[in-house]
């Protein structure tokens, strides 16, 4: 400290509260990780709950409350970032409140009441993250989760095989933390590119984040998910073509153009031979009966486009629309199966447009910082694996999601024009 720091009273001041601002950070990061792994639905889930009923569960209805609570504690405690951050992104607010709004014409009033405030509360959560922490914070916590996740799997499909590996539907195939392998695939392929921005963030201890990388990978190989597959190979490569890019105009004039060729020859390929395709992927020309469940759903949403049936409702009313699909199907069809029929389902096509606009909005802004900062290597890659997976599975608008948490949060980081 020089002698004339040392005079400051501002300085002084700010040097006295150093350790207790540090001993805050650490506790925040610790409640994060937390709130992460809860979200993430990984061990409790399993353990605590029936797959085919997660609702009747009455550890998994109590044990949001007290996370909700954590989460508004933590936003009265920075008021100022946490405003700005919802001023900031009030497309993404107007949706969310719309899910709300939906108990109004809902099938299920009480259902989506309940879901719409955890969805709420789960949003904030992402919005706080995107106010209290850097990118390099952001990205460190959540690596740091997904290799505790990716551990944990490992330990339960060694340890209790009966809880970690399928040996029914899908048997050898692992499912680690999680009901399904592909969860677990999923789960794994966003933590390898989460390891990999990790290590661009941190580089100094990359060889945790490469071990972490190294073991989502082989993680998804192991839950044999196609999907989770695809996926990472889409994340890697991206990651990969960004490092390339960045080495040069002539690397990313090159990258350019092998991608707008490989986006043009796979579509070429599903339109001449998309069931020899698809077999190749070990997938049948229906993605497992999905191309039948979204014909009927679709026709389902057209009956009341403007409003949907309210947030969640559409799967709880069992003597509602959804007699019919499951009539149609001949199975106890759970959900969409696709993140944008699941939207319209819930609040009809203006929330669909609203969620494309939100999607497309941060991935134009994760984009356009291609050559600039390191955090892209997790929000380009992030994104376009969510828009990939959200073609199979409904993972848009999800309470209680780390999924959603991650989108909010990476989507009004991506809007801060400070943090950019």
């Amino acid at each position: 400290m020089s002698l004339a720091a040392s005079h400051d009273p501002a300085f002084l001041s700010a040097w006295r509260r150093a350790p207790a601002l540090q001993f805050t950070g650490v506790i925040e990061g610790g409640l994060t990780l937390l709130c992460l792994f809860l979200f993430s639905q990984g061990l409790i889930g399993p353990l605590f709950a029936d797959p085919a009923n997660p609702e009747s569960s009455v550890v998994l209805r109590l044990i949001w409350l007290p996370v909700y609570a954590l989460t508004l504690v933590l936003a009265v405690t920075r008021p100022g970032e946490v405003l700005r951050t919802l001023a900031g992104n009030w497309l993404m607010l107007a949706l969310v409140l719309l899910t709300a709004v939906s108990v109004i014409w809902s099938v299920a009033p009480d259902t989506t009441l309940r879901r719409a405030f955890a969805l709420i509360m789960t949003t904030f959560f992402g919005f706080w993250m995107a106010a209290r922490w850097s990118w390099r914070s952001l990205i460190l916590l959540t690596a740091t989760t997904f290799i505790g996740l990716a551990v944990l799997s490992t330990l339960m499909a060694l340890a209790m095989p009966s809880l970690g590996v399928d040996h029914e539907v899908h048997a050898g195939a692992w499912k680690g933390v999680w009901w399904e392998k592909n969860t677990l695939g999923a789960m794994m392929a966003w933590g390898a590119v989460a390891c990999f921005a990790a290590l661009h963030m941190d580089p100094r201890r990359r060889w945790i984040w490469m071990g972490g990388a190294v073991l989502c990978c082989a993680l998804v190989l192991l839950s044999t998910s196609k999907t989770a597959l695809l996926s990472l190979l889409l994340g890697t490569g991206g990651a990969m073509g960004i490092a390339l890019c960045r080495r040069g105009f002539g690397f990313a004039s090159l990258m350019l153009f092998l991608g707008l060729t490989g986006a043009a020859g796979g579509a070429l390929i599903l339109l001449i031979a998309p069931v020899e395709f698809l077999e190749l992927l070990g997938r049948d020309a229906t993605l497992t009966g999905r191309t039948d469940i979204w014909a009927i759903l679709s026709r389902q949403a057209m009956e009341v486009p403007w409003t949907g049936y309210g947030y969640m409702a559409f799967w709880a009313n069992e003597t509602g629309p959804v007699f019919w699909v499951r009539q149609g199907t001949d199975w106890p069809v759970p959900t969409a199966h696709n993140g944008w029929i699941e939207t319209a389902l819930a609040v009809g096509l203006p929330g669909v447009a609203m969620m494309a606009l939100v999607f497309g909005r941060a991935l134009v802004r994760a984009a356009g910082r291609l050559f600039h900062g390191p955090e892209t290597y997790w929000t380009l890659t992030f994104l376009a694996m969510l828009g990939l997976v959200s073609i199979s599975e409904s993972n848009l608008l999800q309470q209680n999601s780390i999924g959603w948490v991650l989108l909010v949060a990476t989507a009004a980081k991506l809007a801060d024009r400070r943090a950019r």
